[in-house]
């Protein structure tokens, strides 16, 4: 992780370190320069990215309901378990997003909760939440956008990979300015507060990047 990462305890926000642990139903706030990594228990990953904000496992109920996002950038990978489908669910306002063992994006852009969804890999069911009618399947460099008073619209192939590109060179940068302001030393939590340690339970741990040599995180816990 990189720049301005918080949890939220007791609305009170709390910055995080890597190898924290968020324990479900937590929101997880990044500020404008902020980005960080999460782990899952099951070898599954998702990346936060600038001015986000998002609720993990909000649903106790069902553990295949993975993240509620509110605003901002994520890109989600989930490993498939002894090779079978991993059913996960990744919910906007206006959008559910199933999945099975894949890599994808998620932007909810505006006020509006209008939601973009680009699969990387593999594929997702796309349907929305306020509209009842047929999902969408999509398959790798396929999207769609979601918006709250439309139906659901048709799937787009991307065949230039256009979409993909221009999400990719957005998430690019922010993560290169989190890491420029990271390095410069600033430092801060989105909304004032204290600096908390790791927790215990169930949850996701963070740890590097892959792209950070500056990063060392111990192993995520065991669950």
């Amino acid at each position: 992780m990189n720049g301005q990462v918080s949890v939220i305890r007791d609305d009170v926000p709390w910055a995080l370190r890597v190898g924290d642990v968020i324990q479900p139903q937590q929101v997880v706030v990044t500020g404008a320069d902020g980005y960080a990594e999460f782990q899952v228990a099951d070898g599954s990953h998702f990346e936060v990215f600038q001015n986000a904000r998002l609720i993990f496992r909000n649903n106790q109920g069902d553990w295949r309901d993975l993240l509620d996002i509110l605003i901002g950038k994520v890109k989600v990978q989930i490993e498939k378990l002894g090779g079978l489908p991993n059913p996960n669910k990744v919910r906007t306002a206006t959008a559910v997003i199933s999945v099975r063992g894949t890599v994808f994006d998620v932007a909810v852009e505006d006020q509006d909760d209008t939601t973009l969804v680009y699969v990387d890999e593999g594929q997702v069911e796309v349907r929305h939440l306020l509209k009842p009618g047929d999902g969408r399947l999509l398959n790798q460099g396929e999207w769609v956008r979601v918006f709250r008073n439309q139906p659901l619209t048709a799937k787009v192939v991307d065949h230039g990979a256009v979409m993909q590109r221009a999400l990719r060179a957005s998430m690019d940068a922010a993560y290169q300015a989190a890491l420029n302001n990271s390095n410069a030393g600033l430092k801060g939590i989105p909304g004032g507060g204290s600096t908390g340690g790791g927790g215990g339970g169930t949850g996701v741990g963070d740890h590097c990047p892959s792209n950070n040599p500056n990063c060392s995180a111990p192993a995520p816990p065991p669950h």
